[in-house]
């Protein structure tokens, strides 16, 4: 390892550059390894065609700039679900694997990124939600800041602060409650639990000013300034709970959408899927879906402005994720780690067309403009449509409007081509094993004394080098009543008990044409290999 005399001997650096220039020092300690950075990006329930170079109209200048600098992928996948693909990408394995298949819980009988990152010698740093009932601190990150559970208040997931309104949250009255669990429902819980480092603080109640996608970023930044200096890469999971309901944002941003929607819902989903089709991101391959959307003429004019104020939050949650990931960039930059950074950004399943019904929510609250600390509101199945152009359905379902997220992959140092669009086959199990790969991480055969069961994904570097590439091994779903499995270039799935579908993704990649009762050969052959795995 060069010394710091070293650096300045051979740069041609005088003392005024010793003093002045930490982040030029660090950036040479760490380049002295060949081992990058990772940072991952997840946001949570935004779909496909929101963000600018997946078709949509939101304002994302920095994340159109990462896809334009790589890779967008437009056949990867999480599980359709909030926990489980996030269960699926900290471990590697099927969510059914590790005890994340049915509940949010512990994870068992597997090992996290966090361990196995930093058993490679990275620092392992994580922000944001994590959606279970570990704390990541116990499970491999030096550091961790967030909501350890699902969804939360975005201005205070906490108690009422002086001066200000009841913040909207889920908790059903006592009454309410016994209703919904004599249903066989789980009732809505409050507080909700946060984290930060070791400690579990339940309710938490944060200072005022505070909004979830700027302090999940305000941390992410510390902790790039705290081990700036390190003679080590990092590996950071940077994890927003925006746009997940409450749809709630800054007025600043609201007003910046705010009128865009009411040309109603045909017209938004006919406008992104033909910036699509334009820049190239889909072909012929990706017919668009049949309509799932109101009649936008039916509404009333108040139902209507109703409507254009959700997508107007919405959109500016989305909006405000993309500043905060500009200062992010920015900081990497700045410390001269950009280029030597893979940044992947993904979402965690489809848009979702769940309302949160009124026996869910504190009954003392929920008052106020769409958009504020105290109104608790959620997006329409009808934007959830546009939302997931040009696919069907939207989260908790099987189908690719539950199950396909944009992918961006971005790294100068390490990727061969920049604006490529890969219709490579990809699911967050392929996380573990890409980063395992990269930081020259051993994946271990048992954890806490127990065999755990071998990663279950692939490498996407060789996507990433410009190789060629072979899926090897089936890709599985399974939430609720959705299920799914892929190999090749076939689709077969089933939604709600119905009967199966199959599909064939070489000219049928948004599912429009089921051609089981075509092909019942391959329909038993792979109804025979989902059976074999979800026994």
């Amino acid at each position: 390892m060069p010394t710091r005399r070293d650096f300045i001997k051979h740069t041609g650096l005088g003392l005024a550059a010793a003093v002045v220039g930490p982040s030029a020092w660090a950036h040479a300690q760490k380049t002295a390894s060949s081992k990058p950075n990772i940072l991952l990006i997840l946001v949570d329930d935004m779909g496909w065609s929101d963000i600018g170079c997946y078709g949509g109209e939101v304002a994302t200048p920095n994340i159109d700039a990462l896809a334009t600098g790589g890779y967008r992928f437009t056949q990867f996948h999480n599980t359709a679900k909030c926990f489980p693909s996030r269960a699926c990408l900290l471990t590697g394995l099927y969510a059914q694997q590790c005890g994340m298949g049915e509940r949010p819980g512990k994870i068992t009988n597997a090992t996290t990124l966090g361990e196995v990152m930093r058993s490679a010698g990275y620092r392992t740093l994580m922000s944001g939600k994590h959606h279970g009932t570990d704390n990541p601190f116990d499970r491999g990150f030096d550091r961790y800041y967030g909501l350890r559970d699902g969804a939360c208040n975005h201005f205070n997931p906490g108690d009422q602060r002086e001066g200000e309104g009841a913040p909207a949250r889920k908790e059903a009255s006592e009454e309410r409650r016994k209703q919904i669990e004599s249903t066989g429902r789980k009732a809505p819980g409050y507080p909700r639990t946060w984290c930060i480092d070791d400690q579990v603080i339940s309710p938490f109640t944060p200072e005022k000013g505070f909004y979830s996608t700027d302090h999940f970023t305000k941390y992410a930044l510390n902790y790039l300034d705290d081990y700036e200096s390190e003679d080590k890469p990092f590996f950071m999971y940077l994890s927003y709970t925006a746009p997940h309901d409450p749809l709630m944002a800054w007025p600043e941003d609201i007003a910046k959408y705010r009128g865009r929607y009411l040309k109603g819902y045909e017209a938004l989903r006919k406008e992104r899927y033909e910036r699509q089709r334009r820049m190239g991101l889909i072909d012929d391959t990706f017919p668009i879906s049949d309509p799932t959307y109101d009649a936008w003429d039916g509404l009333t004019e108040e139902q209507k402005d109703e409507e254009d104020q959700k997508m107007a939050v919405y959109c500016a949650m989305i909006d405000r994720v993309d500043q905060n990931i500009g200062k992010v960039v920015e900081k990497l930059r700045a410390q001269g780690e950009l280029d030597n950074t893979l940044i992947l950004f993904a979402s965690d399943n489809g848009a979702s067309s769940e309302v949160v019904p009124p026996a869910f929510l504190n009954p003392t609250s929920n008052e106020g403009p769409i958009g504020s600390m105290t109104r608790w509101a959620s997006m329409s199945t009808s934007w959830a449509n546009v939302s997931n152009t040009p696919f069907r359905y939207y989260k908790n379902f099987s189908h690719k409007g539950g199950t396909c997220t944009p992918l961006i992959a971005h790294w100068p140092d390490g990727i061969e081509g920049k604006n490529v669009i890969s219709h490579e086959v990809g699911h967050f199990i392929d996380f573990m094993p890409t980063f395992a790969e990269l930081g020259g991480a051993t994946y271990p055969s048992e954890f806490g004394g127990s065999p755990i069961p071998t990663m279950q994904g692939q490498s996407l570097l060789p996507i990433l080098r410009g190789e060629s590439y072979t899926r090897q091994n089936p890709i599985y779903w399974n939430w609720r009543e959705g299920k799914a499995v892929r190999e090749g270039d076939y689709r077969l799935l089933a939604a709600d008990g119905g009967p199966w579908e199959l599909y064939d993704m070489r000219v049928d990649r948004t599912e429009t044409n089921d051609i089981a009762g075509e092909h019942p050969r391959i329909v038993n052959e792979l109804s025979h290999l989902y059976e074999s795995w979800a026994s």
